[in-house]
């Protein structure tokens, strides 16, 4: 029997890599959008298409605990879930106000726990994993313009341990810590400023998707039974010295 990931923020991006990686390995998908709906349904044909497995998609606003639990009405079973839609809002800190910082910390980490406790009893009727991406940003990765984002991270963090001891033992719960990452949202960076970056990354670039989502499926999977509550960094290695 083939088992089923929901994956929030599917669509695009390193979510989009995740869902691709789970569906070749004979999952069931579950994606999840909020403004790209078109993805989406590009990400569903794609994956019928090459794929012998059930595709869904739904809209879902992590803001809006109603369309949190209405998701959750029409899933029947579930392995995997992997919390990856997260918002950021790069601007100087003086700009920032309590409801934008509110914002992030609602998808980011709010969002994740709620979802975490609806997946719960589906997770739990055979065992299961919760898989979050946070950030660097969470640990030791600080940038003054998206504090309110490196706070969600570190607090995701958190919840990613406080998770795995409530939820023990049948469902594991962990976290990927990543550095940056190739995807639409990096491709508009200020060339100084990436080569800057790139210049603290021992492998000197940035991670393709693919990289990132082979690790979430390393999590899933049974050959990572034992790895319970940790927060796994994914950056490519940190050259401390610049």
């Amino acid at each position: 029997m083939r088992k089923t990931v929901l994956i929030t923020g599917g669509a695009k991006g390193l979510g989009r890599a995740i869902a691709k990686k789970f569906a070749q390995n004979n999952y069931d998908v579950i994606v999840t959008y909020n403004k790209s709906q078109k993805e989406a349904e590009s990400l569903k044909d794609e994956l019928t298409k090459n794929y012998n497995i059930d595709v869904q998609i739904f809209k879902l606003d992590l803001e809006s605990d109603e369309e949190i639990e209405n998701i959750f009405k029409n899933i029947k079973t579930l392995d995997v879930l992997i919390n990856n839609a997260a918002s950021n809002d790069d601007q100087s800190w003086k700009e920032k106000t309590r409801d934008t910082f509110l914002q992030i910390l609602n998808v980011n980490t709010v969002a994740p726990f709620l979802m975490s406790k609806k997946a719960y009893p589906l997770l739990n009727e055979k065992g299961g994993s919760i898989i979050n991406i946070s950030s660097t940003n969470g640990i030791d990765s600080m940038y003054t313009d998206s504090l309110d984002y490196d706070a969600s991270k570190a607090a995701l963090n958190n919840l990613t341990k406080n998770l795995s001891v409530a939820f023990a033992p049948k469902i594991r719960v962990n976290a990927i810590a990543a550095g940056w990452i190739e995807t639409h949202i990096t491709k508009d960076i200020e060339e100084k400023f990436k080569k800057k970056e790139i210049k603290k990354i021992l492998e000197r670039r940035f991670a393709n998707p693919l990289e990132i989502a082979n690790l979430a499926y390393f999590l899933a999977s049974d050959e990572a039974s034992y790895i319970n509550g940790s927060i796994i960094r994914i950056d490519g290695g940190r050259n401390y010295e610049n």
